[in-house]
């Protein structure tokens, strides 16, 4: 009798289960397809800018090209908060950094189409132009993707470039635009920028990883005994790091291009975070590959954040910001796990040490489903997309609330992240030099 009772319980929890699955709602979805329209390009090679930071969009009619079949990337409806001035925020930010004044910025709802982060086509495709950020048209190292928009509109990739540089991606209708941004490179006219400006946005205090660093270090805001001068850090990401500023300066040219339309942002590595500051910035939906924590970054630029919405009322007030990481467990990047004199990244000169992110965070078990290590040879993009995020996963990637299995896993804010915790940060130069 004991156990007939026992079986009957099993099944009419089954059968709540599968009634409350029935019944969850399903989000609404739109399929965006992309063709090409406009080739974009910067300054000429006969004509640099005086100002690097002053990159234009230079739009030129070339073919289009289509083909008989195609998929869709996936959208639907999204609620962010979005600045109501651009130049109103830039203007507050860059008070609280000079001035250390805090000046209100007006936020509106919007509800625009993003990225449907939860759906497995669309994010590989992201991940895909995020690939090809790294690449033209036509080379090996190009991923091809859906058919309708399998071309790029380079922007950077000019003789006299040596920095930000990636793809544009319209939809066939120009309702949407990804820009899609170049991350890290070992070799080639963008290393030495590229490496400049992992270590002044992921280090704790301008790439010292120990005494050995002295003359690798891309700031001088060390004050001794593991403190790092907050004021001098802020003047060095303002003076030296071109590439937000660059980002800043083609987004406001592209949605001068395209006023109605949905901008999204996507990276890997350096361009993923790249593509979070912008998207923080804007109010647009971003989505980072593999990324170093930019949390700190953000702070350090004085980013103000969005307010909590009633859908997503979380405490922490850098989960609001409208990105979404993905990354695997086998990378110890976006951990903050390649650091110390040891490690693969000091090695090559890196000082990648920030682990905490903006908006929410993808996490796919690789050690546990793949039997991966962590290997810092994880962390390409051509890893992430074959044998991550396109893989399958016999049981799927997480158990899902209704007893089924995820291709993607189910994306979460991180909560009590703390970057350099032996680090202490102020105004120590400035209380030096009074004492002396």
């Amino acid at each position: 009798m004991h156990r007939l009772g026992s079986l009957i319980l099993i099944l009419l929890t089954a059968i709540c289960s599968s009634v409350v699955a029935a019944q969850r709602p399903k989000p609404s979805r739109t399929p965006i397809s992309f063709r090409l329209q406009h080739e974009y390009t910067g300054p000429g090679a006969q004509a640099p800018p005086d100002d690097p930071s002053q990159l234009v969009l230079d739009r030129q009619d070339i073919g289009i090209t289509s083909s008989p079949t195609a998929l869709a990337l996936q959208a639907r409806p999204t609620t962010f908060y979005r600045p109501r001035s651009p130049v109103d925020y830039q203007h507050a930010r860059l008070r609280s950094l000079h001035a250390q004044e805090s000046e209100p910025v007006e936020w509106e709802e919007v509800q625009v189409l993003g990225p449907d982060v939860e759906d497995k086509h669309t994010l590989s495709q992201l991940a895909r132009m995020s690939g090809d950020a790294y690449a033209l048209p036509g080379r090996k190292n190009w991923y091809d993707i859906d058919a309708t928009w399998n071309t790029s509109f380079p922007f950077g990739w000019e003789d006299t470039a040596d920095g930000f540089r990636g793809h544009v991606f319209l939809s066939a209708d120009n309702s949407t635009a990804v820009l899609s941004i170049k991350g890290t490179t070992l070799q080639g006219p963008t290393s030495k920028k590229d490496k400049f400006n992992d270590n002044l946005l992921f280090s704790c205090c301008c790439a010292r990883v120990d005494f050995t660093w002295i003359f690798h270090t891309v700031c001088k805001c060390y004050a001794g005994r593991w403190r790092c001068d907050n004021t001098c850090l802020t003047d060095a990401l303002v003076q030296d790091s071109l590439f937000y500023n660059v980002g800043v300066n083609l987004i406001n040219n592209l949605t001068a291009l395209y006023p109605h339309a949905n901008v999204w942002l996507v990276g890997h590595s350096l361009g993923g975070a790249l593509a979070s500051l912008l998207g923080t910035t804007f109010g647009f939906p971003a989505v980072a590959f593999e990324s170093p924590g930019e949390r700190l970054a953000a702070q350090r630029l004085h980013l103000p954040m969005p307010p909590s919405s009633p859908s997503d009322p979380a405490p922490n007030p850098y989960a609001h910001a409208p990105v979404t990481h993905v990354y695997h467990n086998a990378d110890p990047i976006p951990q903050g796990a390649c650091t110390g004199v040891g490690s693969p990244c000091a090695q090559a000169g890196y000082a990648l040490e920030t682990r905490c992110h903006l908006g929410k965070t993808i996490v796919y078990d690789a050690v546990g489903k793949l039997g991966w290590r962590v290997d810092i040879r994880k962390h390409v993009i051509k890893e992430v997309i074959t044998n991550v995020i396109e893989a399958e996963v016999e049981g799927g990637w997480e158990e899902d609330v209704d007893g089924s299995w995820r291709d993607v896993p189910v994306a979460r804010a991180e909560e009590d992240c703390i970057d350099c915790y032996k680090w202490e940060f102020g105004d120590f130069k400035d209380r030096d030099d009074d004492s002396a």
